[in-house]
């Protein structure tokens, strides 16, 4: 990296979006209101690009990259993971020699050094992960104030330096993040199958059961209204989300169904002593988070 980089103002650093729907479309809003030098926006969606544009939003639209990309001093893939490494492949021709890259994925897994390895000497990627997001995707739902009092998981390698992961760090906390915290991706994957994929697959489950029937809805209040919100899901994106943690997620499965086995054996044999230790335990966990 320049050293020069890190000490430029944001007002003075060229930022580059590829992939402007929600999380991308909500990076492009919050750098706007921190009145950088200019915003690059990639999208193979016109119509989104138009709309940025019509917003004051984006100085560069394009649908590809192309040498519009040497502008950039920071790159950030609001993209599938597969999609990061094939941007990185087509477009590094293009790259600032000392550009930085980051990236949202929701599953790591070893894209940080595949990225890395096609990157020129100079050239840094960080793998990052916003704890950010809304039930429902796409550009009309983004808002700049979706990372107020975020969490950001920064996913530093080998490769990166004190003064790139500081960066992140930093522009993080100027998002509105509210905490960060560096992992290895190994801990990422275990902690977000955990944390998000389980979530995610215990709701399905749950309006998939056969207890549901034509009664069922009239029998729904704030709990199961709770524990279900996220089974409106984006089949697509959570196939490949799971199948890309597959490991990690099956092993937090089956420490959820030793969890419900022993509510089934509490109940079957009256242990009244043993359902009240785990919901005070919970209880008492709960109120740790929050």
């Amino acid at each position: 990296m320049i050293e020069g980089f890190w000490n430029k103002d944001w007002q003075k650093l060229c930022f580059a979006v590829v992939g402007i729907g929600l999380i991308g479309g909500s990076y492009v809003k919050a750098l706007r209101k921190l009145k950088v030098k200019s915003i690059i926006g990639i999208d193979r969606d016109e119509a989104v690009l138009q709309q940025a544009a019509e917003q004051g939003l984006l100085d560069a639209a394009l649908l590809q990259g192309d040498s519009t990309l040497a502008e950039a001093d920071v790159i950030i893939c609001a993209l599938y993971p597969d999609a990061v490494e094939s941007f990185v492949k087509e477009n590094v021709v293009f790259f600032k020699p000392d550009v930085l890259l980051t990236d949202v994925a929701g599953v790591k897994g070893n894209l940080p050094e595949r990225v890395q390895a096609l990157l020129k000497p100079g050239m840094e990627f960080i793998s990052g992960h916003p704890m950010a997001g809304k039930q429902s995707s796409g550009f009309a739902m983004s808002d700049a104030a979706i990372f107020q009092g975020a969490n950001y998981i920064v996913v530093p390698s080998a490769h990166n330096t004190e003064a790139a992961i500081s960066w992140l760090e930093k522009f993080a906390a100027v998002l509105g993040c509210r905490n960060t915290v560096r992992v290895t991706p190994t801990e990422h994957d275990s902690i977000i199958a955990y944390t998000s994929n389980l979530p995610h697959a215990a709701a399905v489950a749950l309006i998939n059961s056969q207890s549901y029937n034509e009664k069922t809805p009239y029998f729904v209040a704030g709990s199961f209204r709770d524990a279900t919100r996220v089974a409106d899901i984006n089949p697509d994106l959570w196939t490949l989300l799971f199948l890309s943690n597959k490991e990690a997620v099956a092993d937090k499965i089956e420490e959820y169904i030793r969890q419900l086995e022993l509510w089934r054996d509490a109940l079957r044999s009256g242990d009244g002593q043993q359902l009240r230790e785990m919901m005070s335990r919970a209880a008492a966990r709960r109120k740790e988070l929050y």
